[in-house]
């Protein structure tokens, strides 16, 4: 059996053997369209926080330098966890992008 089929016998495989109209060369009114009316998108559901005034804060106090024993100042970075390790990690990150030598003198809740 040939494994290539006419467009036709796979019509007629898949649809039966129906009758095909020739198409007419006069023109039909054409039907008003229907209205589409595009509704907008629904937003996406936002979960709201409770209404909670307290945020958990840390404020890390650093001792940042460029020279090594040499002159230092003091920054402060307010972290928005109650981890201490994590607020220590984020300040020091944050330290490091201008100064070379940090030092964490203390971390404390707000």
């Amino acid at each position: 059996m040939s494994s290539e089929l006419t467009e036709e016998e796979m019509r007629r495989a898949l649809f039966g053997d129906v009758e095909v109209s020739a198409p007419s060369t006069s023109v039909k009114a054409l039907e008003p369209a229907l209205e589409f009316v595009a509704e907008p998108h629904a937003k996406p559901f936002v979960k709201n926080k409770a209404a909670n005034s307290f945020t958990p804060r840390l404020r890390v106090i650093l001792r940042v330098g460029n020279d090594f024993e040499g002159h230092t100042q003091e920054m402060t970075y307010e972290a928005d966890t109650l981890s201490t390790l994590l607020a220590e990690q984020e300040a020091t990150k944050i330290a490091r992008k201008k100064f070379r030598y940090v030092e964490v003198v203390s971390v404390k809740p707000i």
